[in-house]
């Protein structure tokens, strides 16, 4: 992977992020990555281009990985945002997996593990969709539903755990389920990219802080 096409890639990432798409010109992305803007179309053809990886590398990682013919061109991200799409279909339905069987071999603690790895895994892209959300109304429209849903099975394991008698009763359960969804988004995803003052805090300590808070609140003691 070429040091520099990441660097580009990661200044773009938080423009992006902290002051928006459409407001994002070239010329900020190479100040931020410390290259001229003639630099910048050496690896990149345009803004867009840019955009497109940066999400491309947000669901294959490995992406970033690939050698790459250069200044690199839009056609290698045909499909994009169906795949997208796909990946927000294929995660839900992992997540909801343990439904199946009321979540008899399911538990709090795996359940806040699993969702902080699912938001921190795709934070840069989705955090680039909520940002961005009047400018990319397609992707916007099918994150929303991906959002409704992944409340919608959070609730619906917090109740069985009720029902089990792992988490105390709530009185408010889909409002205390979406506290959580949100403690663990801020944690997951917008502590990295989009606080007012960002904090470069490793993802395990960050994870590990979600896990003992909520747990410690939610679950029955024995």
């Amino acid at each position: 992977m070429n040091d520099r096409i990441k660097s580009i890639a990661e200044a773009a990432t938080y423009l992006f992020l902290q002051q928006g798409y459409s407001k994002t010109q070239i010329s900020h992305i190479a100040k931020a990555a410390g290259v001229s803007v003639g630099t910048i179309y050496l690896d990149f053809t345009g803004k867009k281009e840019i955009m497109h990886f940066v999400l491309k590398c947000t669901i294959a990682p490995d992406f970033i990985n690939r050698k790459f013919d250069r200044p690199i061109t839009d056609d290698i991200f045909a499909g994009l945002e169906s795949d997208i799409v796909e990946m927000f279909e294929t995660t839900g339905n992992d997540f909801a997996k343990h439904l199946s069987d009321n979540a008899e071999d399911y538990n709090l603690e795996a359940l806040v593990s699993d969702a902080f790895d699912m938001l921190s895994k795709y934070a840069a892209g989705c955090l680039f969709i909520e940002k961005n959300q009047f400018d990319f109304r397609f992707l916007a429209e099918h994150y929303r539903r991906y959002r409704q849903r992944f409340l919608k099975t959070m609730t619906q394991y917090m109740a069985a755990f009720i029902e089990h008698g792992t988490v105390r009763p709530l009185e408010h359960l889909e409002l205390t389920t979406t506290l959580i969804i949100e403690i663990l988004s801020w944690w997951a995803m917008d502590i990295r990219y989009t606080s007012f003052e960002t904090q470069d805090i490793p993802v395990s300590i960050s994870k590990k802080l979600c896990m003992d808070n909520i747990i410690t609140a939610y679950q029955c003691k024995n």
